[in-house]
């Protein structure tokens, strides 16, 4: 029998929606869809599991792209467009005492984020929700081209940590992405 040592933890990373920032209520959203003929489930479908969706966590489109097409597909006029997308999320909240906890972790740990998602979160998470002391590395996949379950993402992010797989925990509310 060998005497294998196990490494030591030394990185802690977290997806973000879904994890950092979930869904507390569907009711705005289901307002919203009901108002254009679609259930919440389709129109979640059409903003992120759409090919416009696609497109944006790769960076191939940015997010004004994609909801500019996705106002067209559904037929959302200009004066409904600049409040369609705070609408869309108005039922998301971020845990604030998993953010709490994170900062706690960081020093300790090397600490990172890790969400396929358009262009704009990585501003979102600094400026808006004043997250970017709380990681030392922000990997958001439009930024880079490749998105979740992309093994190329994940080898990334230990590079930016300077960690071996082994020696990382990564956080996700989809098991496909674990």
């Amino acid at each position: 029998m060998t005497n294998q040592r196990s490494s030591p933890i030394r990185a802690l990373i977290f997806d973000f929606g879904g994890v950092l920032v979930r869904t507390q209520s569907s009711e705005s959203r289901n307002r919203l869809a009901a108002g254009l003929g679609l259930t919440g489930d389709e129109l979640t479908a059409l903003v992120f599991d759409s090919e416009e969706g696609r497109l944006a966590d790769l960076g191939q489109i940015s997010s004004d792209e994609r909801w500019r097409s996705i106002f067209d597909q559904l037929g959302v006029s200009p004066e409904e467009r600049s409040t369609f997308v705070p609408r869309f999320f108005a039922g998301e909240a971020l845990d604030h005492e998993l953010v709490q906890w994170i900062r706690l972790q960081h020093g300790p740990y090397k600490t990172a984020l890790l969400s396929n998602a358009s262009d704009s979160l990585g501003s979102h998470i600094r400026d808006q929700l004043g997250l970017g002391d709380a990681f030392d590395v922000i990997l958001i996949s439009a930024s880079v081209g490749m998105s979740k379950p992309d093994p190329g993402i994940y080898r990334l992010m230990l590079e930016q940590l300077q960690v071996d797989p082994q020696e990382a925990v990564f956080i996700d509310d989809r098991t496909e992405n674990v």
